[in-house]
C-alpha cells in the first residue's frame, strides 16, 4: 500500500509537469508560428521549441524573448546558412580555435573550448568566427543532456598577445551566449589573462547583468581543475583529455545532415513533434492507476521522449513550476492583446482606457492574477498626471513666456564651463558610488518637479496624438507645426526641442509616430530641415507595437502621408543598424529633398545593451550622415555649423532617446574640454524633454558607455573598478 501511494505520488507530480511542459511548449510554438508566418517561415519544430523552453524554464514569455533574440542575431550577424565544406567556414573549423570538448563536467555540462592564440582579427572576419562557434553549438544542443545542464566556457588566452584579442568580437560572443542562444550558459572561465586584458574585461563585466556576472571566473590553469574535473581537460589546459577535433567536426557534419533547418520552409513541413493523439495517449497511460508496473513502464516510456531532460530541471524548481503553472491558469482568463493594427491606434479609438509607457509597464509585467493587474492600471490611471508630475497646481506651471526667457535662442544648456570629472577623477567617481550609488543619484534626478508645463499635450484635440498617457510634452520646448487650420489644432506633435554641446536645438526628441501621426511626423521633418532621422527601437517587441511604420521599408516603395510622398532609394543593413535613403517630394511645391533614416536595431527587448560599443558605433555614423548631408545642403542652411536638428525617436521618445542624446553631448564635451558630467547633462535634457532617461539602468549605461568610449579610443589603458558592484550608497 505504500509503494502503491508512494508511487501515486509521483504520478501526480509527473502528470502535473508533463501538463505544464505540453501546454507550454503548445502555447509557445503558437506565438512563434505567427512571427514565422510573417517572415514566411515554416512552422517550428517541436523539439527545437522546447530546446528554447529549457533554457528558459519553461517561462513562456522569456523563452519567446529568447527565440526573437536568437533570430536577430543569426540575421544580424550572417549564422543563417552554414556551409562546413565551403570556405572560409572550412578554414575556420579546421584551425581548432573552437571546439567542444568530448566530456562533461561534474554537474553534466557540456564543455567548449575558445583557444585565443589561434585567432586572427586581420584575416577572420566577425561573421565567420561566429558561423564556426554556432555550427559546433547547433550539434551540442542537440543533446537533451546539454539542455539541461548547460554549457561552460573556456576562453583560453595562454600564449596570446593584444594582436590575437579582439574586444567586439568578444563582446558579441558573451552577447550570443547570454541571451542569443538557447543554452544554458552555466560558467565562464577565462584563462590566464595578460594584464593588458584587465580593463577591458572590468568593463566589459560591468554590462553583464548580476546572475552571470557571478559566474565569470579569470583562473590560471593550474586552478583550472578547482571547476572541471583534470580528466575532462585537454592536455594543453593541464588535464588528461585526448581532443579529436576532427572527429568531433565529423559528427557536427554527420548532425548538420539529419538536422532540420528551421529557416528553410521545405525542411520543416515534415516535423517530428508528438501529435495530438499521442499526447492524449500518454495522459491516459498516466492517468490509469489500476497498475503500478504499467505506470512505472509509462514514466519511462515518456522519459525517452519528452520527460528526458526536463521534467528533472522543472521537478527542482517549484518555482519554475509555479510559473508555468500561473501562466496556464492565467492564459485563459486574461483579455486577449490588441492586435498589431489597433495597438498603433489612439487610446480613445481602440476602447483602451490607458497606454503605458515602459517603466509602468515594467511594474506590471510580473503580475500573477488578473485583478491584481486591474487595481495596478486603475492605480496608475487615476495617480499617472501626479507620479509624473503633470499636477495642475505645480508650483512650476505658471506662464510659459517666462519659461522660454530663461532660455535664450542663442544659449545653449550645455556648454563648457568648468563642471564635471576628468578621465581619472570619472573613474575614482564610479569606482566609489558604485552601481547602487548611480541608482540613487537617478532617485534623486527623477525626484525633482517638471520644468514647465504641459497645457499643449493635456488639450482635447491633441489628447488622441500622445502615444502614451503619462508622458507628456512641455509647451516651452515643444516643436510648433505651421497651422493648418483657424483654431490651432493643428500645431501639436509630441515633440521637443533638445540642445546639444554647443548648439542650440540639436536634436528633436520625440515619441515613436502613431498611424494618426504620420503626416504630422513629416510636416515635422519638413518644416525642421531634417537631415537625419534617428530610431533607437523596433516597430515591434515582446509582441507590443512600439511604433508605427511611417516609413516606406522595402527598397524602390513609396507611401504618402499628407501631402508629402516619402520614396526609400535605398536599404543598406549593417551588423547593428539599418540605414534607410529616403527622397520626400512636397507634393505642392513640387520641392525634394533626401532624409537618413537610421535604425539601431541591437538595442535588447529588455534592460539595456551588454556593450556600449555598437550604440558608440551607431552614434558615429549618425554624425557622419548629419555631416554629409549637412554638407550637401549648400546655401539652403545657414543655421549651426553641425547643421539642422538631428530627430531622434525610441516609443515614447524619452527612454533610449534620451540615451542617445546623453552619450553624444557628453562626449563631444569629453573631447573639447576633456570633462565628463552625465548628472548635469541628465538633468538639462530633462528640462526640455520631460522624464527623459527612464530607467535607473539606462542611466548607469551612460558612465560605463563613456568608460567604454574612452577605453576603445585609446584615452585610458587602465581601470580599477574593484567594489562597483558591491559598493553602496551611503544615502541610500
Amino acid at each position: 500500500m505504500l509503494e502503491i501511494n508512494y508511487f501515486e505520488g509521483i504520478q501526480e507530480k509527473v502528470f502535473s509537469v508533463f501538463k505544464v511542459t505540453v501546454v507550454a511548449t503548445k502555447r509557445f510554438i503558437e506565438r512563434v508560428n505567427v512571427i514565422r508566418q510573417e517572415r514566411q517561415l515554416g512552422p517550428l519544430p517541436w523539439n527545437t521549441a522546447v530546446k528554447f523552453l529549457m533554457a528558459r524554464k519553461f517561462d513562456v514569455e522569456r523563452a519567446i524573448s529568447l527565440y526573437e533574440q536568437h533570430e536577430d542575431t543569426r540575421q544580424r550577424e550572417g549564422l543563417i546558412k552554414l556551409n562546413p565544406a565551403a570556405d572560409p567556414l572550412r578554414t575556420e573549423l579546421a584551425t581548432g580555435k573552437f571546439t567542444i570538448l568530448p566530456c562533461r563536467d561534474s554537474t553534466g555540462a557540456a564543455i567548449a573550448v575558445f583557444t585565443a592564440r589561434y585567432h586572427n582579427p586581420q584575416s577572420t572576419s566577425h561573421q565567420t568566427t561566429l558561423q564556426g562557434i554556432v555550427y559546433q553549438l547547433d550539434t551540442a544542443l542537440e543533446s537533451t543532456e546539454t539542455q539541461r545542464c548547460g554549457l561552460v566556457f573556456i576562453y583560453d588566452m595562454t600564449g596570446s598577445n593584444y594582436n590575437n584579442f579582439d574586444y567586439a568580437l568578444s563582446q558579441k560572443i558573451l552577447t550570443l551566449l547570454k541571451g542569443g542562444y538557447p543554452a544554458r550558459l552555466k560558467k565562464v572561465l577565462i584563462v590566464t589573462a595578460p594584464l593588458w586584458f584587465r580593463a577591458p574585461f572590468k568593463v566589459l563585466r560591468l554590462f553583464v547583468r548580476e546572475k552571470l556576472r557571478e559566474r565569470v571566473y579569470t583562473v590560471t590553469s593550474p586552478e583550472l581543475v578547482n571547476h572541471i574535473p583534470a580528466q575532462c581537460l585537454p592536455c594543453k589546459l593541464g588535464g588528461s583529455l585526448e581532443v579529436k577535433h576532427e572527429a568531433w567536426l565529423l559528427r557536427c557534419f554527420e548532425s548538420m545532415s539529419n538536422r532540420c533547418d528551421i529557416y528553410n520552409e521545405d525542411s520543416v513541413k515534415n516535423l517530428d513533434r508528438p501529435s495530438e493523439s499521442g499526447v492524449e495517449e500518454t495522459e491516459r497511460n498516466l492517468n490509469e492507476k489500476d497498475s503500478t508496473d504499467d505506470f512505472k513502464s509509462s514514466c519511462v516510456d515518456s522519459s525517452e521522449a519528452l520527460f528526458e531532460g526536463y521534467i528533472s530541471e522543472l521537478s527542482e524548481d517549484d518555482e519554475s513550476i509555479g510559473k508555468a503553472l500561473s501562466y496556464e491558469d492565467l492564459g485563459d482568463d486574461l483579455e486577449e492583446s490588441p492586435s498589431d493594427a489597433e495597438a498603433d491606434c489612439p487610446l480613445e479609438q481602440r476602447g483602451v482606457p490607458i497606454e503605458l509607457s515602459t517603466a509602468e509597464e515594467e511594474k506590471i509585467e510580473g503580475s500573477e492574477n488578473q485583478s491584481q493587474l486591474r487595481n495596478i492600471i486603475n492605480e496608475v490611471q487615476q495617480e499617472a498626471a501626479r507620479v509624473n508630475g503633470h499636477s495642475k497646481d505645480n508650483s512650476l506651471n505658471g506662464d510659459d513666456s517666462l519659461l522660454s526667457s530663461e532660455i535664450s535662442d542663442s544659449d545653449t544648456l550645455h556648454s563648457d564651463n568648468e563642471q564635471g570629472y576628468t578621465l581619472k577623477e570619472f573613474v575614482k567617481y564610479l569606482k566609489e558610488t558604485g552601481r547602487a550609488g548611480l541608482h540613487y543619484e537617478y532617485s534623486q534626478i527623477k525626484g525633482k518637479p517638471p520644468f514647465g508645463t504641459f497645457h499643449h499635450s493635456r488639450q482635447r484635440w491633441n489628447q488622441l496624438k500622445n502615444r502614451y498617457i503619462d508622458v507628456l510634452c512641455y509647451d516651452h520646448s515643444r516643436v510648433e507645426l505651421a497651422a493648418e487650420d483657424d483654431e490651432g489644432h493643428t500645431t501639436y506633435i509630441n515633440g521637443n526641442f533638445v540642445d546639444g554641446y554647443k548648439q542650440k536645438n540639436a536634436f528633436i526628441s520625440t515619441q515613436g509616430p502613431l498611424p494618426c501621426t504620420f503626416g504630422d511626423f513629416w510636416r515635422m521633418v519638413w518644416e525642421q530641415q531634417v537631415c537625419v532621422i534617428v530610431m533607437t527601437t523596433k516597430t515591434l517587441e515582446r509582441g507590443r507595437t512600439k511604433c508605427g511604420q511611417y516609413w516606406p521599408a522595402e527598397q524602390g516603395s513609396s507611401v504618402t502621408h499628407t501631402h508629402f510622398s516619402i520614396t526609400n532609394t535605398s536599404v543598406s543593413s549593417e551588423t547593428n543598424y539599418i540605414i534607410t535613403q529616403l527622397s520626400i517630394l512636397d507634393s505642392r511645391t513640387g520641392e525634394e529633398r533626401v532624409v537618413e533614416h537610421l535604425q539601431f536595431t541591437s538595442w535588447p527587448d529588455y534592460g539595456v545593451p551588454d556593450s556600449a560599443l555598437a550604440m558608440l558605433g551607431f552614434l558615429a555614423k549618425v554624425r557622419e550622415s548629419q555631416s554629409k548631408l549637412t554638407a550637401s545642403l549648400g546655401k539652403k542652411w545657414d543655421g549651426h555649423p553641425l547643421g539642422p536638428p538631428i530627430l531622434v525617436h525610441c516609443s515614447a521618445g524619452i527612454g533610449r532617446t534620451g540615451t542617445f542624446c546623453t552619450l553624444d553631448i557628453c562626449i563631444r564635451r569629453l573631447e573639447d574640454v576633456g570633462l565628463i558630467d552625465v548628472r548635469g547633462t541628465v538633468e538639462r535634457i530633462r528640462n526640455q524633454r520631460a522624464f527623459s532617461i527612464q530607467m535607473p539602468e539606462q542611466y548607469v549605461f551612460c558612465h560605463l558607455a563613456l568608460l567604454e568610449y574612452a577605453i576603445s579610443s585609446g584615452k585610458l589603458q587602465e581601470v580599477d573598478l574593484t567594489g562597483f558592484e558591491n559598493q553602496s550608497s551611503d544615502s541610500d
